[in-house]
């Protein structure tokens, strides 16, 4: 098949930062100490230390059982034990290849691209995805947003992908770009859909700067609760566009409010042992049980939020307390949820079901900044697929009862269309691709 695709994904790149492909580390915040593989579509080559061939072109029906070994992976395949090595790689043999990871005591992903597995500790698994850097930006968007408009995932995708360019060496001492866990960005499993692939194609080659051109650092959130925070009000550096925005746009959402009761002895005391205030002055204890924020507000009683938050696992710093004396309880009715610096996602949400552009939302959340967009971007490809996943996208929609089966997959068909428009052939298709046996929920 040949691999035009890849020759959009490789074209798009911005910057400096010319990625063709990223590593990226796999239940990064579990341990995984066995894994069943299996094979979705397309066929893999897997290798033994690096360069030995132990099966070529592992493909549906078969299973490849991973554990540790002393240091080492045992290499079960259909049954076979094949010993252990210091590192197993399944190699994809095409650009449409998918394969499933099974871990015990896991739910399962799906992923693109190829798969290294090491055990560099006793007992556990490291499990490697090398996957184009576009792909990889499609699985963060679609892990890290819900919505169902194709702006909101563009502006997810320019966000994620800024990020990912400016911290391409994050676990670059630990033999990867970036962990799938918060840490970096969530990367819970392939794209599987076609309208996340073209909200992510359509802002191919884009960036967010700041004045001088330099990428900026984008933090997100779920939800700011009705106001961003100052960046140094949540961590150490004080970023010209990462200001405090009015942000109306965040009320009436999902993650928009939340409360949470203490005891009032348990609330007082937290600040008495761990923070070492005299709870018993009115000034301090009037502070403490009737705290309020109109406008966010960086400490409580020279206590840091972000600590308060932190220790009592509150959903955001965002929040007003109240002393119930009928109950002897504190309540801290609270709005956002997460850090809050920078893009909220729900308020995003909101602003492109409103109507708001795809540049004045971004530069709502990050303040002065642009988009950059590159201009060795071959657009003619971007339009292209645009259509043609827009297309799918359309027959799908007419489609909604249909079980669809693994051959059906949209990433399949769409290789399989551009294959045949290289050709100049007819597709026609067969039993395989009209087998009716998976169905999948988007």
């Amino acid at each position: 098949m040949k691999r035009l695709f890849a020759i959009l994904l490789l074209s798009i790149f911005t910057l400096q930062a010319q990625a063709e492909h990223v590593r990226v580390r796999l239940f990064s915040n579990a341990k995984i100490d066995a894994i069943t593989l299996s094979f979705d579509l397309g066929s893999y080559n897997l290798y033994g230390d690096n360069s030995t061939l132990l099966e070529s072109e592992v493909s549906e029906g078969r299973s490849v059982e991973l554990r540790p070994d002393n240091q080492k992976v045992r290499i079960v395949v259909g049954g076979d034990d094949y010993g252990s090595f210091s590192s197993i790689r399944l190699e994809a043999t095409d650009t449409a290849c998918i394969v499933c990871l099974d871990p015990r005591n896991q739910k399962s992903r799906t992923y693109e691209g190829n798969i290294e597995v090491t055990a560099p500790k006793s007992g556990n698994l490291l499990i490697i995805n090398e996957v184009e850097f576009e792909t990889y930006i499609a699985g963060v968007v679609q892990s890290e947003i819900y919505g169902n408009q194709s702006d909101i995932f563009r502006i997810q995708a320019v966000i994620s992908r800024t990020w990912a360019l400016r911290n391409m060496q994050k676990h670059k001492a630990e033999g990867y770009n970036f962990c799938d866990y918060v840490h970096c960005q969530a990367y819970n499993n392939r794209c599987v859909r076609p309208d996340i692939m073209l909200g992510t194609i359509q802002s191919s080659g884009e960036t967010i700067v700041d004045t001088d051109g330099n990428l900026i650092d984008t933090p997100f959130h779920s939800n700011s609760g009705g106001q961003t925070a100052n960046s140094e009000d949540v961590w150490k550096a004080a970023l010209p566009y990462l200001r405090s925005v009015e942000d109306t746009f965040s009320y009436r959402m999902r993650q928009s409010d939340w409360t949470k009761t203490i005891s009032t002895e348990r609330w007082l005391n937290y600040f008495a042992k761990n923070h070492k205030l005299n709870t018993s002055d009115p000034a301090i204890r009037n502070e403490l049980l009737t705290f309020a924020q109109p406008q966010r507000k960086a400490r409580i009683a020279g206590v840091a939020l972000t600590k308060v938050r932190s220790d009592w696992q509150l959903k955001s710093t965002f929040f007003t307390v109240t002393l119930d004396e009928k109950t002897n309880s504190v309540i801290l009715n609270g709005h956002g949820y997460g850090h809050g610096v920078g893009l909220s996602q729900e308020g995003t949400i909101r602003m492109v079901g409103l109507g708001y552009d795809y540049e004045t939302i971004i530069q709502h959340y990050y303040t002065g900044a642009q988009i950059h967009r590159d201009a060795n971007v071959e657009h003619h490809y971007v339009e292209n697929y645009v259509r043609q996943i827009a297309q799918i996208i359309e027959e799908d929609k007419q489609k909604q009862t249909q079980v669809k089966s693994k051959k059906d997959d949209w990433l399949g068909r769409l290789f399989r269309l551009r294959d045949r428009e290289e050709r100049e052939e007819v597709y026609e298709e067969n039993s395989e691709d009209n087998e009716r046996t998976w169905e999948y929920d988007w």
